[in-house]
Parts: C-alpha cells; structure tokens; sequence
C-alpha cells in the first residue's frame, strides 16, 4: 500500500525526494528509503537530478520511470485513423495519422495495425513494447455478440469475429469503446470533471453524442448504446422512424452538423464545414446572433430531455462544433437550460482541447497499465 501510494504521488506532483515523499506518505525516512530502493530495483522509479537553491545540502529527486510501459491510443473515424503512444508518465511519444478515403469494408485490421505501428515508429518502438491498446469509435461494440452498433456510417467495423482479429493481430491487451465515452474518460481523469462523480459529457460535430457518468462510472447500457442521444425524439423535428436504417433521429435532425449548416445558410451564413459557420457567426452580428441563439435552444432542448433523466451535477460541451462557440454559446444554452429543466447542472467547455478521443484512449489505457504494472511490481514476494 505504501508502495501504491508512492507512485501515485510521484505521478501526480513529479520529482519528489525522500524526505518530501516521506513527509507525504506519512512514513519514516528509513521506510522511504526501502521504499524508494524496491521501486528502483522493480525498474519504476529513478533518480532524476537534485534540489536546489534551498538551504543545506542538495537533495535527490526522484521520478516515475516512463520507459517502464507504454501504450497506444487510437481515434478511429470514417475518413481517418489517428493514433498516439504515450510512456507510462502520460507523456505522448509518438503520434501517427492514416487517411482512410473511401468505404471499403475490407483491411480494417490492417488499417489499424499501419496506424499502430506508424506512431509506435515515430516514437522509436514497436509493437512488441506496447503493454495495452485503447481503441475509440463511434457506436459501441455490442457485450452479447461483440458486433458493432449505431455505427453504421464506419465500413469495415460490423464483421462479427473483429474484435477477436484485433486482439489477434495487435498480440497485447486490447480495449474498445465508444469515442464519446472516451472523452469523457479524459475529462475525468485530467479535465473538468476530475472532482465530479455523476456528469454527461454531449459531443457535437457531424453528429450528436453523449457520455454518461454515474458514481463516477461510465454507464454503457444493456447493448453499449448509452449516450446515442442523436436518435433522441425531439420537439422541432418530425419524427424519425427506423432510426437504425436510417441512422438518423430527432436530436441530429435538430443539431447535427448538417443541420448546423442549414441553419447559417438561412441566416445568410455560408460555410464548408458546421464548424466553420459556428465561428462565422461568432463574427456576423445580427445574422451571427440569431444562429447561435437558435442553435444554443436545440442543444438545450436535448439536454433537457437527458437532464431530466439523468439529473447530473455537471455538462461538459464538447466536439468540435459546439466549442467552435465557446463561452458566448455556453453561456447561451446554460440560460436556456435554466428554462427548460429543474435541475440546474453547471455547464462547462471541455478543458481537453488536442483530440479529447485519443486523449481519453490513452487514458484508459494507462489507468489499466498502470494498476497491473503498479500492484504487481510493488507487491511483496510469496514464500
């Protein structure tokens, strides 16, 4: 335990020295002296220069040894697979991106091991170094029949054996999970809602998700499809029936990104992408107000209805439409949410700004790296 508790701190607040670790963990110099040696010898912990420019002598610091583990992250879209191996400090070492045009059903495993081993060789490894891989997609993967759901935009991801393929093929532990989930993993453990055990993170670009979280635990659903908000009926739009052929439903109907898009246009707002026509509104007053006014009233709409059932103590915004709007858009839906639902949740911008997916991918790989490699190499020998 004590052993646990010195590498979290190490984790946490960096270089530390004995004294300073002792005074933190509680234990007596000698304890952490022991301590610190076992951690050395398990290969976790190394020395990494001195204090100074404090009275008397210089101390030894002492760090978290990042080459102990490493772990892959990938975010995996329709158009694109980007990937990321980050040391077992968090720190990323390498990052790759492969462009996936097209809709062929065939090589996803090969696409995906290409991407793998294209961060792991900007990073100077290979495959064979990695401890764990955490992969993001939109939908979620099915516990029962490990088949991909409300995904059916991403070709090559529905065979029914995939999974098995990869964990093949990839020969490391290996974790899937929907995108959206992952970004709220990341917020969790370095964003917003690091102090928050009950939040849902909404995601908006080219489509609408959600993540939920309950006593700080993801919550997925019977069939992973928790948080498929965009098949949400919705007042202001017709009702969507086969939703899953379709794949379509009232909240992407009201603020998807193709919506988004019309919405600018009817305001005189032209634009390539919903992102860009956000940030032109931004910029367009009158014209730009009422779009961002009207946009702020769908997504509080659909907050409502998820507000209503979940009653969280915070919102995260996120996904690169909605922070196109920033605080001005956040504080609009949290004016109208006032309106629409008893509960009155904080509302927040995400705090993981560089691919919040890949972020919460390695993430959740580390978490998992981290306690296996933490708990077994600091726990005592059987005799």
């Amino acid at each position: 335990m004590n052993d646990r508790a010195a590498l979290d701190l190490l984790l946490s607040q960096g270089p530390l020295s004995r004294t300073t670790l002792g005074h933190l963990t509680g234990l007596s110099k000698p304890t952490a002296s022991q301590l610190l040696a076992r951690l050395e010898a398990a290969n976790l912990v190394r020395a990494s220069g001195t204090t100074a420019g404090r009275p008397g002598p210089n101390a030894q610091l002492y760090e978290i040894n990042g080459n102990a583990a490493y772990v892959a992250g990938l975010d995996v879209t329709p158009t694109r697979i980007r990937s990321a191996i980050a040391d077992l400090t968090g720190k990323v070492v390498g990052r790759y991106e492969l462009p996936t045009p097209g809709r062929s059903a065939k090589g996803t495993v090969e696409r995906v091991i290409k991407a793998i081993e294209g961060a792991a060789g900007e990073a100077g490894l290979n495959r064979a170094n990695l401890h764990r891989v955490a992969i993001g997609t939109p939908g979620g993967f099915d516990p029962t029949t490990g088949r991909l759901r409300y995904a059916t935009h991403l070709p090559g991801w529905h065979a029914p054996h995939l999974l098995d393929e990869l964990a093949t093929a990839i020969a490391v532990p290996l974790e899937v999970e929907n995108d959206v989930n992952l970004a709220a993993v990341a917020e969790r453990q370095i964003g917003h809602a690091q102090e928050s055990e009950n939040f849902v993170l909404l995601w908006g670009e080219e489509g609408i998700g959600a993540a939920i979280v309950v006593n700080g635990r993801l919550h997925r659903g019977a069939t992973g499809g928790a948080g498929e908000v965009a098949f949400l009926p919705l007042p202001g739009t017709p009702l969507v029936r086969n939703v899953g052929r379709n794949n379509a439903g009232g909240f992407q109907e009201l603020a998807g990104g193709e919506p988004v898009l019309a919405l600018a246009r009817a305001h005189g707002i032209k634009a390539r992408t919903p992102e860009s026509a956000i940030t032109a509104a931004l910029a367009t007053p009158g014209a730009g107000d009422a779009v961002l006014s009207e946009f702020a009233h769908r997504l509080a709409v659909g907050l409502a209805a998820i507000v209503a059932v979940v009653d969280p103590e915070l919102i995260v915004l996120a996904g690169g439409v909605i922070t196109a709007g920033g605080e001005r858009l956040r504080g609009l839906v949290q004016d109208e949410l006032a309106d629409l639902a008893v509960p009155r949740p904080r509302l927040l911008m995400t705090a993981i700004h560089l691919d919040p997916v890949l972020s919460g991918a390695l993430q959740s790989a580390l978490s998992t790296t981290r306690d296996e490699i933490f708990d077994t190499a600091s726990s005592p020998p059987i005799s």
